[in-house]
């Protein structure tokens, strides 16, 4: 679908313009750990380290005075099957202008758990995901709920639609539906968005709508900073607020450990550590999680191994995620006797087996190569009857493209769909895109991209870059200018380098006017808002 034809979709703009498309996001590493009192969930990277699998600034921990529709559809496999069979058709919709026509024309029950779903599949296009959300809107006894206006919010807020969410957030004020969730997602953005002054302006305003600030919501502030790479501004307003306008405990300073570890800044990791100490906090099995974590990623594997054995001596007993670490780390430096002894002590200790532990074993075979032990831990997981899962393979996967053995990796790829849990995700095509495209294998690239797209799963920006810069060097240029324009299509704004590869590719082929012609549509589409609530 062309762009115009999308705007003529959306009601009458607002008075007050805002652009459509932001530059690109990048994601700052997650933490391994929960500030809570439970370990926070966690997934591995595509290598076998471990990432956080973004689920939200502490997601539902807080309570909110506002009410919220229950999602209780007793029923989820209908409820995913339906969302898939809708992001289907707004993910293949590009082409056809009558997007509410077919979504009319589904026969799909609307609920407040369907419209969640598939605004979570919508994550990554925000265009569309508005889209989507008005026509629930419009539906026959239908009304949004906390969690579908927040789910939009997250969407609009990675293309930097500022405007839109606070009309959204004035709405839910209006229907009594506002949350913490809802300004820890909004400063979270900002955050993102290198917008510090707005996401301490956008926490300060939940008491302008009447929510009492607590000593939680002070950490989840230096928490959203922390982790969108402001970790010095995050412990600028902890020095500003402590003892003035909160009280700090073991998780304020918790938060600020895993951000001075994640920039690897051991100084000033080592100021706050003696400074909780100092307070009065001794170190708990959180705690010690984030130490290890931040000499594992600086490759202080010796140190981190010191750390393991102090909590030892001091009768902390390690958690799940920490073992995960240390082999992760181990095996990615092929200290694999190490990693896999870290393993069986794991199981000893009497912890239950976890997928994430036995992806991290499959991880460390991975690094050395060893990929029949590897698949011998996967036939493991079956009989424990904790997996595998898509990132188990996604581990294999990305070892297997490393080290170019593409038809094999292909052939892996081929098998996982039919595996219970093993639904290839946006991360699994990914891999499998890349890898044809660095091979110039750009016809299988398209085939896989074509069963991603059948399948309902939206790519991101950088497949979108992958994809359309492999299409440029094969000199494909019809379908480089097809993908980039469903790439405006459903908001995501294309990099600078992209468009200049483009650009240079078109003009060499001579073609001019598609030069003249994108120029012309990024920059009506800066200055052409998406529209507001009404």
């Amino acid at each position: 679908m062309g762009l115009s034809r999308f705007f003529k979709l959306l009601p009458k703009p607002s008075k007050n313009p805002f652009f459509l498309f932001p530059n690109p996001q990048t994601g700052s590493p997650r933490s391994l750990t929960n500030l809570t009192s439970n370990p926070r969930p966690y997934v591995e990277h595509p290598s076998g380290l471990l990432r956080n699998p973004n689920p939200g600034i502490y997601s539902a921990i807080h309570d909110t005075p506002y009410k919220t529709q229950v999602l209780d559809e007793a029923n989820t496999h209908d409820i995913t099957e339906e969302a898939e069979k809708i992001s289907k058709i707004l993910s293949t919709a590009n082409s056809n202008p009558r997007i509410e026509s077919l979504l009319d024309g589904a026969a799909v029950k609307v609920s407040p758990t369907l419209v969640v779903e598939v605004l979570k599949k919508l994550n990554n296009a925000g265009a569309l995901a508005l889209l989507f959300f008005r026509w629930a809107e419009k539906q026959k006894g239908f009304k949004h709920c906390t969690e579908s206006y927040n789910a939009l919010i997250e969407a609009l807020g990675k293309i930097k639609q500022f405007k839109i969410i606070w009309e959204l957030v004035n709405d839910m004020n209006n229907k009594g539906l506002l949350s913490k969730e809802t300004f820890a997602l909004i400063s979270r953005r900002y955050a993102r968005a290198r917008k510090v002054s707005e996401a301490i302006k956008a926490f300060e305003k939940m008491e302008k709508f009447g929510i009492k600030l607590e000593g939680s919501d002070f950490n989840r502030l230096i928490d959203t900073l922390s982790k969108s790479r402001q970790v010095e501004k995050a412990q600028e307003v902890f020095d500003e607020m402590k003892h003035r306008r909160f009280k700090p405990d073991i998780k304020s300073y918790t938060i600020l450990l895993e951000g001075w570890g994640q920039q690897q800044n051991f100084l000033r990791l080592d100021e706050v550590y003696r400074e909780m100490k100092a307070e009065g906090f001794d170190p708990d099995v959180v705690t010690y999680g984030i130490l290890i974590n931040a000499h594992c990623k600086g490759k202080k594997y010796n140190e981190a191994i010191g750390l393991f054995r102090e909590m030892e001596v001091k009768n902390v007993r390690p958690s799940p995620h920490i073992f995960c670490m240390l082999i992760n780390g181990l095996g990615s430096e092929k200290r694999l006797a190490e990693a896999l002894e870290f393993f069986e002590r794991s199981k000893a200790s009497g912890l239950e087996p976890e997928a994430p532990t036995y992806n991290a074993v499959v991880g460390a075979y991975c690094w050395s190569m060893r990929m029949p032990d590897a698949f011998g831990v996967v036939d493991e997981m079956r009989k424990c009857g904790i997996g595998p899962n898509s990132r188990t393979y996604d581990i294999i996967l990305h070892h297997l493209v490393k080290h170019r053995r593409t038809e094999q990796a292909y052939s892996v790829f081929q098998k996982i769909s039919s595996e219970p849990g093993c639904e290839p995700t946006v991360s699994t095509y990914e891999i499998l895109v890349r890898m044809f495209c660095n091979e110039n294998r750009v016809d299988m690239a398209l085939r896989v991209w074509g069963e991603m797209k059948t399948k309902g799963v939206l790519p991101g920006m950088h497949m979108f870059s992958t994809l359309i810069n492999s299409l440029c060097h094969n000199n494909k240029l019809d379908d480089a200018c097809r993908y980039f324009q469903e790439m405006l299509d459903v908001g995501i704004r294309p990099p600078t380098q992209l468009f200049s590869n483009l650009k240079q590719a078109l003009l060499d082929d001579g073609r001019k006017d598609a030069v003249i012609s994108f120029g012309l549509k990024i920059d009506k589409l800066r200055k052409t808002p998406l529209v507001g609530l009404r």
